[in-house]
């Protein structure tokens, strides 16, 4: 993956709304937030397992090891996730366009993946992460 991408969060009350450069590969992650004039407000980077990121918008709460966890979820191939999860005891499920993942019977995320759209749902941790996108 190498394209633009809208993202819209909710989270504590709060509405956030910026786009972003991401490049994802075997390699790891990277994106670039910037806000409606361009400027950067927020670095985030993902390699050997290691997470960098920093933004004065995100609250520190949703620290980057949780969007790279929600893009992993999102994007990476169905089959490696279930095996890891699983391994942490939790269950990975994938039907159609959803991928769901539960601790026991409570849901924890939801995602609805389209191919211009992808809708993060965080029950656990209470926040939505909306991505727009061409992610086909």
């Amino acid at each position: 993956m190498d394209n633009h991408q809208l993202m819209s969060a909710s989270f504590g009350g709060q509405n956030f709304q910026l786009s972003a450069w991401v490049k994802a590969d075997e390699m790891g992650i990277d994106m670039t937030m910037v806000n409606e004039l361009g400027a950067t407000v927020g670095e985030l980077s993902y390699r050997a397992g290691a997470v960098s990121f920093s933004s004065p918008m995100v609250p520190r709460s949703i620290g980057g090891e949780f969007i790279v966890a929600d893009f992993q979820l999102a994007f990476y191939c169905a089959i490696a996730l279930r095996k890891a999860l699983e391994s942490i005891g939790l269950f990975f499920e994938e039907a159609g366009v959803n991928r769901r993942v539960f601790e026991g019977e409570m849901l924890i995320i939801d995602i609805e993946r389209r191919p211009n759209a992808v809708m993060i749902v965080n029950h656990l941790r209470g926040y939505s992460l909306a991505l727009e996108g061409d992610f086909k």
